[in-house]
């Protein structure tokens, strides 16, 4: 499948490979993109398009996307959102905090400053990736409308079945002054781990998960004796616990679904909402496998059109290390720039290489020259370690990284 544009860059009915190569070698067209493919006309012709719709399996990890016409499919991908976000955040505020720490003078600053973000980085990053993806998808293909699934969650059902009006707005934590006090009350002020055993009156809230990925959560959080919590700090003891059910990608879904459609219908005029039931139902009467670019596929409505061979796995990455993360302080109190340079050898992180005629991308880069190259699914190529000289580089980095795959080879723990 070639994707085509028109003199004026507008999008057309995709061709064969057959005739992009006949209009590439008469001069008659350029290459505009690589990945997926594009065309551009250098002639005039008659913009004549078909009804495509655009099936979008929105999510909090993962994305599927589906192009369709009434006879066959032309677009089909999944897209690996960033799930980062929160942990980079945290860093940088650890870095900032112990910089700030280190300094010898810094004019004080108030905590009066109002931040103008209506939602969180973590969901403003999701929304903003899947509008990204659409509009790129709508950049090559001529889109008249897109049907968006956008699954509703009732997180305090799932947590209490029998929850009915007002309770809705009393949490787990009405009545008490904090999280600690909560969860000293649900544990019943008791160490979880010896139970009494220690004698040791004296309880902590220990984290079962880092404070920085996990929060401070009442289902991340336990209460121990503080001699079990300084045992288990020095690796004496191992808890037998695990944090509670986390409902975090549901609380992502609940607080995008209004935003997303929103965003979406400022920019598009047919756009659609669909529901998961309906998506299910489609795929089951069908007999169609669970995967996110099937289920985008269901969505579009198209179900008897002739799908696409293979599918495009899209992975969102960071471009290069943060530099606020990175920066020590030595002695005289200097700064040392941990980050690692821009390129090593001439590559750069995340670049699209060529090894033994097979398409791979640079995760990692060492001073002696060898490189830890993988598949976007994270398959390790020859064990992680191979020369640079051995590989041809492709392109450079972009902060979306594309790589395609047969369909029915999907590696069962990814999805």
């Amino acid at each position: 499948m070639v994707y085509v544009l028109n003199l004026q860059k507008q999008p057309l009915m995709p061709c064969n490979e057959a005739k992009a190569r006949k209009l590439l070698k008469q001069g008659k067209a350029k290459i505009t993109k690589y990945e997926p493919f594009t065309i551009q006309l250098l002639f005039e012709c008659e913009n004549q398009v078909q009804g495509v719709n655009l099936g979008v399996d929105a999510g909090s990890k993962y994305m599927g996307i589906s192009a369709t016409t009434e006879n066959k499919e032309l677009y089909s991908a999944v897209v690996e959102l960033r799930n980062d976000i929160v942990e980079k955040i945290s860093l940088r505020r650890e870095a900032r905090k112990s910089r700030r720490n280190k300094l010898r003078y810094r004019k004080p600053r108030f905590d009066n400053r109002i931040s103008s973000r209506e939602y969180a980085p973590s969901v403003e990053q999701k929304i903003n990736s899947h509008i990204q993806e659409i509009k790129r998808i709508c950049s090559i293909i001529p889109v008249s409308k897109i049907i968006v699934e956008t699954a509703q969650f009732d997180i305090q059902k799932i947590n209490n079945p029998e929850i009915i009006g007002e309770e809705y707005q009393q949490g787990n934590q009405l009545g008490f002054w904090n999280v600690r006090e909560y969860v000293l009350w649900r544990d019943n002020h008791k160490c979880q781990h010896c139970k009494g055993k220690s004698k040791d009156n004296r309880l902590n809230v220990h984290h079962i998960e880092s404070r920085k990925t996990g929060g401070n959560a009442p289902n991340n959080l336990i209460c121990l004796c503080e001699t079990c919590h300084e045992d288990y700090h020095k690796g004496k003891i191992k808890l037998n616990v695990q944090r509670g059910r986390s409902f975090r990608h549901a609380h992502f879904m609940g607080v995008m679904r209004k935003e997303l459609l929103k965003r979406l219908r400022e920019i598009y005029p047919n756009v659609i909402e669909t529901y998961g039931y309906i998506t299910k139902s489609v795929r089951i009467q069908n007999e169609f496998p669970k995967e996110h670019y099937i289920d985008a596929f269901c969505i579009s409505g198209n179900t008897n059109a002739k799908p696409l061979q293979y599918y495009w796995f899209v992975k969102c990455v960071r471009r290069q290390n943060r530099k606020a993360t990175k920066d020590n302080f030595i002695k005289g109190g200097k700064k040392k720039n941990n980050q690692s340079p821009r390129e090593v050898f001439g590559f750069r992180l995340f670049d699209t290489v060529e090894y033994q005629g097979e398409r791979y991308f640079v995760f990692g880069r060492r001073k002696s020259g060898y490189f830890n190259v993988r598949s976007l699914d994270g398959y390790k190529v020859n064990n992680d370690s191979i020369s640079y000289k051995q590989l041809k580089r492709i392109r450079h980095n972009t902060t979306v990284l594309r790589e395609r795959k047969m369909r029915g080879n999907e590696r069962r723990n990814l999805f």
